[in-house]
């Protein structure tokens, strides 16, 4: 898959919005003069591309079919860095964004049966795989888990659709925490565990799942985890990038982002969260082996040495070639 320095970017309309939780607002973006967007499968995000660079990146919550319409839910974050308040403060109806997208890096693979566990404000991708589960008439349920049922988006609306596939667990009605190791306790043949939340829920959520066949868990992280020691002793203080659509050859060293140093060079590439989570720089690997210290790429991915993350990943080789 080829990074691309080109992606649909254009200006939408928020046309309605809502407060789906405590927090989290709910909008739909249109085109201004009502044309189709881009197809778009369950799993997929969008960038918002905001005031003073910042891009945030928000999974698109509503149905594929809406030709014309793209919905997200933000959370309003109390350690907002400016995106999430940006939305909540400024983006009211007949509101004007610029969007780029959609990417889908967390796709729903086809299986017979699903488990979906979302955290908070991670229900959004959720939400449409369950959905698009649904459609398809296949064997999936969803344990969706908060704190307070007040601050959990669309459980409601989740709740009335599905009955008792959906298991809506908030701590403060439970008197505690979901009990994830005795529901995953006994791996399920043909069953692929989805989730998506806060970083202690996915850390819970990889643990309870170690004994399971590997590739049956899929996780999307809102924020980066440190790579791991293994990644950052193999990867080589100098080492050369060989861009071989572009002809250009950088070398990077001193533990200066490969990223940073293909942009002073002058290379294309398309970047956003620069932390390794959003996959919006995923470039394929044609030479070299990459020390990998990206938050997203799965275990079998990291093995082919197919792709890398240049915004934080780096090379064990002392030259690696990409097709950029």
């Amino acid at each position: 898959m080829m990074s691309a320095v080109e992606e649909f970017t254009t200006d939408l309309v928020v046309r309605r919005r809502e407060t789906a939780a405590d927090g989290v607002v709910a909008l739909d973006l249109v085109d201004p003069a009502g044309g189709e967007l881009p197809a778009w499968e369950p799993g997929s995000h969008i960038d918002l591309l905001l005031d003073d660079g910042l891009v945030r990146q928000y999974s698109l919550c509503g149905d594929p079919r809406e030709a014309g319409t793209w919905r997200i839910g933000v959370l309003l974050d109390p350690n907002t860095r400016g995106g999430s308040r940006h939305v909540h403060e400024r983006l009211h109806e007949g509101a004007t964004i610029r969007v780029r997208g959609p990417r889908n890096n967390f796709p729903l693979v086809d299986s017979p049966k699903y488990l979906f566990i979302a955290g908070g404000i991670g229900i959004t991708p959720m939400k449409a795989m369950a959905e698009s589960a649904e459609r398809a008439r296949l064997d999936w349920r969803m344990v969706y888990l908060g704190r307070t049922r007040s601050t959990m988006a669309f459980q409601q609306e989740l709740s009335d659709a599905f009955g008792d596939r959906v298991t809506i667990w908030a701590d403060d009605e439970r008197g505690g925490f979901f009990d994830l190791a005795t529901v995953l306790a006994e791996p399920v043949d043909g069953t692929l565990i989805y989730s998506c939340g806060p970083e202690p829920l996915l850390a819970a959520v990889e643990k309870a799942c170690a004994h399971w066949a590997q590739g049956s868990l899929h996780v999307e992280r809102f924020a980066a985890t440190a790579p791991s020691a293994e990644a950052l002793a193999e990867a080589l203080d100098t080492y050369q990038v060989v861009c071989r659509s572009s002809g250009v050859t950088v070398e990077v060293s001193g533990g200066v982002p490969m990223l940073d140093a293909l942009e002073d060079a002058g290379v294309a590439i398309m970047s956003s969260c620069g932390e390794g989570v959003c996959g919006t720089c995923r470039t394929t690997v044609l030479e070299g082996i990459p020390a990998h210290c990206d938050s997203l790429l799965t275990e079998a991915e990291r093995a082919s040495g197919d792709v890398i993350l240049p915004c934080v990943s780096h090379s064990r080789s002392e030259k690696l070639v990409l097709d950029l």
